[in-house]
C-alpha cells in the first residue's frame, strides 16, 4: 500500500474513533465538567489520565483487530472472555448502542427545541433519516461522513477553548480558585479519569473492530494510537478552560456554551451546531456498529438492520435527553469498566501465556 492510502487509511480510523466518542456529552462540556473540571486543577492529571488509556485502548483495539481481521466486536470478545462471558457481554454491547442511538436522537431533539427554536421531532427525525442514509452507503461512507464531519466539531470545541483561555486575559485566578472544587464524578481525579474512558470505550470498541479486514496493521494501530492522543488534547483544553472560568461555568447545563457567550453571538450558534454534529457522528457509529454485530458491512443484511435500529429506537427518543442519559449512561459505564480492564491486563496475559 502507497504512503498516501497508508495516510488516508490514517484520517479515517482516527475520524472514526474520534466520531464515536465525541457525543452530545463530550461536545456540551458537560462530561468534562463532570469527570474533570469539578475535581479543579487534579482534574488536568485526570485528563492526562485518561489520554493515556484512550491512546492505549485505540492502538490496542486496533491491533486486535487487524490481527484477527474482525469483523465486528463480537470476534475481538471470543478473543477475551469465556463462551458464556462473551455471550452476556455481547447483549449487553447490543443494548448499549441501541440505547446510545436513542439518547443521541433525544439530544438532537432537545438541541432542536431549546437552541434552534424549532420542533424537538425534527430533531430527533432529522437524526435517524440522516444516520439511515449514512448507512445505506456501508462501511465507506461511514468513514467519509466520519473524514468530514469530525474534523468541523473538534476545530470548533478547540476555538473555542482557546479562545476563552485568552479571554482571561492570562489570569490563573480561576484556575487556582478551582483547586478546592468538589463534585465531580467519583470523588477524586484516577477513579474519574478510569471511569470516563470505560463509560466511552464501548462504542469506539464496537465501531473500530468493523475495521479489521479492511485496514493494514501499522496505520490501523497508529490510526487508533493518534486518535486517543487528540481526544486527550480536546479534553485537557477544554478542562483548562472551564478551569478559568469557575465556578460561573459550573452553574451551566452546557459549559461550552457559557464559553462561547463570553465571545459573541457567532460562537453560540457555532455550539449550537458543533453538539449536533457531535449527536449525528456519534449515531452513525451506534447505527454502524449494531448493524455490523449482527451483519457483515456493506450486506443488504446490515443496511436492514441498521435503517432497523433507527427505527426502532425512534420513538422512546421522545422521551427526552436527560431522562435517558440518567437511565443508560450509568449502564455504559459497567459494560465499559469490564471491556476497559480486560483490555488493560491483555498484555500480561499474553506474557504469561507466553512463558
Amino acid at each position: 500500500m502507497t504512503a498516501g492510502k497508508n495516510f488516508l487509511v490514517l484520517v479515517k480510523v482516527i475520524a472514526l474513533y474520534i466520531g464515536s466518542i465525541i457525543g452530545a456529552g463530550f461536545a456540551s462540556g458537560q462530561e468534562i465538567m463532570q469527570f474533570f473540571i469539578l475535581h479543579g486543577s487534579n482534574g488536568l492529571w485526570g485528563a492526562a489520565l485518561a489520554t493515556v488509556l484512550l491512546a492505549y485502548l485505540g492502538g490496542m483495539t486496533m491491533y486486535l483487530s487487524v490481527k484477527i481481521r474482525s469483523g465486528c466486536y463480537r470476534d475481538i470478545l471470543s478473543r477475551l472472555m469465556t463462551p458464556v462471558g462473551r455471550k452476556i457481554m455481547d447483549a449487553m454491547s447490543l443494548v448499549v448502542l441501541l440505547g446510545g442511538l436513542c439518547a443521541m436522537m433525544a439530544g438532537s431533539a432537545a438541541v432542536f427545541e431549546e437552541h434552534f427554536g424549532l420542533p424537538a421531532r425534527v430533531g430527533s427525525l432529522s437524526i435517524a433519516l440522516i444516520t439511515a442514509l449514512v448507512i445505506l452507503g456501508g462501511l465507506e461512507v461511514v468513514l467519509t461522513a466520519n473524514v468530514f464531519l469530525v474534523p468541523v466539531k473538534f476545530t470548533v470545541v478547540a476555538v473555542i477553548s482557546l479562545a476563552a483561555l485568552r479571554s482571561c486575559g492570562g489570569s490563573q485566578g480561576g484556575l487556582i480558585s478551582s483547586a478546592a472544587a468538589a463534585g465531580g464524578v467519583a470523588g477524586n481525579w484516577i477513579l474519574a479519569g478510569i471511569l470516563y474512558v470505560s463509560y466511552n470505550i464501548v462504542v469506539p470498541l464496537a465501531v473500530l473492530s468493523t475495521l479489521g479486514r479492511v485496514v493494514p496493521l501499522k496505520p490501523g494501530v497508529a490510526g487508533g494510537v493518534l486518535g486517543g492522543l487528540l481526544l486527550g488534547a480536546a479534553i485537557f483544553l477544554v478542562t483548562l478552560a472551564g478551569l478559568a472560568h469557575m465556578p460561573e461555568a459550573g452553574y451551566y447545563q452546557i459549559p461550552l456554551l457559557y464559553l462561547a457567550e463570553s465571545l459573541g453571538a457567532g460562537f453560540c450558534h457555532a455550539v449550537g451546531i458543533i453538539i449536533w454534529l457531535a449527536i449525528l457522528t456519534t449515531a452513525i457509529a451506534d447505527a454502524h456498529g449494531f448493524a455490523s454485530r449482527l451483519a457483515p458491512a456493506c450486506s443488504s443484511r446490515y443496511r436492514f438492520y441498521g435503517i432497523g435500529a433507527c427505527l426502532l429506537v425512534l420513538p422512546p427518543a421522545g422521551f427526552g435527553f436527560a431522562d435517558m442519559v440518567r437511565l443508560l449512561y450509568p449502564l455504559f459505564g459497567y459494560v465499559g469498566l469490564v471491556l476497559t480492564a480486560i483490555l488493560l491486563s491483555l498484555p500480561l496475559v499474553i506474557f504469561f501465556r507466553n512463558k
